[in-house]
């Protein structure tokens, strides 16, 4: 019942906005118009909240470092293997074997079976880092290729998400953003970012879903990438029993990456490798990768509550 609880949502806000698409309550626009408030306006002040609040330990180092590497390792794989699987889409493909879905997914997951733990919450650290610092600085200097060098700093700098890492950050390192949480202004505050960011991961589904479209001709790749996700984050995950074997000798920690490492592409990533899309196409292509990843997050939930819990 518990991870009903924790996909219901997600699948229901992905079949609303697949339903919305069928029957022309949302017009294209009115998506596209969606996506820019969250992207260029909503999303920001999430990134922003997070570096800001971002409680980075010594003793979690080595953990947020292998996990960082782990995600560049497959963005370079995948830059060389999605020629092979899918010509059509390898500009956006390999950022899709990246970042997967900590908060709304791996960690609801987690937790319905070892209850409280902050353990996928260290693991998001350097999911964070690749999807809010270094992913959106490739994209820029991707987007502005053929640009002279001044115009590519001047893209990566005036990006949204690079300015709200950046000011999170300073915000963070400064001790501010502690101090105006604990002023009489904190409330207010932190009321007023649950406002701005409560819209963005349901939206996020909803366009997923309005955009999904799996048929014959993106099904064969989607799977294909599928394969190669779920292989090289099976190697990272036996790679945690390698590297950190006194943690994985805890059933409750050696959980956390199994789950965290099968479930899908996160979804913060969508609306930052957007620019990289030529047509509607290459957005149905990312929502069948997602919602058929699904499937596979609840299979090796499920072998894990039957084998390992």
């Amino acid at each position: 019942m518990t991870v009903l609880t924790t996909l219901f949502p997600v699948f229901f806000m992905l079949l609303l906005g697949l339903v919305s698409h069928i029957k022309d309550w949302v017009t294209v626009n009115q998506k596209n118009g969606a996506n820019t408030i969250i992207f260029k306006i909503l999303f920001p002040v999430l990134v922003f909240n997070l570096m800001a609040n971002a409680n980075i330990e010594l003793s979690h180092i080595s953990i947020i470092l292998y996990v960082y590497i782990a995600y560049l390792v497959i963005l370079v794989i995948g830059k060389f293997i999605t020629q092979h699987i899918t010509k059509k889409y390898q500009k956006f493909a390999p950022y899709l074997l990246t970042v997967v879905e900590g908060g709304n997914v791996a960690l609801p997951l987690y937790l319905s079976i070892v209850g409280q733990s902050s353990t996928t919450v260290i693991f998001d650290l350097g999911g964070i880092m690749i999807c809010f610092i270094t992913i959106p600085i490739l994209i820029a200097k991707e987007v502005s290729a053929g640009s002279s060098y001044k115009d590519i700093i001047k893209s990566i700098f005036t990006n949204t998400f690079v300015i709200a890492v950046i000011l999170g950050l300073f915000m963070n390192f400064t001790g501010l953003y502690e101090l105006l949480l604990a002023s009489s202004f904190g409330d207010m505050i932190l009321t007023t970012i649950n406002q701005v960011t409560a819209p963005i991961i349901p939206m996020i589904l909803f366009i997923l879903g309005y955009d999904l479209n799996i048929d014959s001709h993106n099904l064969k790749p989607v799977l294909r990438l599928i394969a190669v996700k779920f292989v090289y984050y099976a190697f990272v995950i036996l790679g945690f029993f390698v590297l950190f074997p006194e943690l994985m000798a805890d059933k409750s920690f050696m959980i956390a990456p199994i789950i965290y490492f099968m479930c899908p592409t996160g979804f913060g990533l969508m609306p930052i490798i957007e620019p990289l899309y030529q047509d509607e196409d290459d957005a149905s292509f990312t929502s069948a990768f997602v919602s058929i990843f699904m499937i596979v997050t609840l299979f090796v939930y499920t072998m894990v509550v039957i084998f390992i819990a």
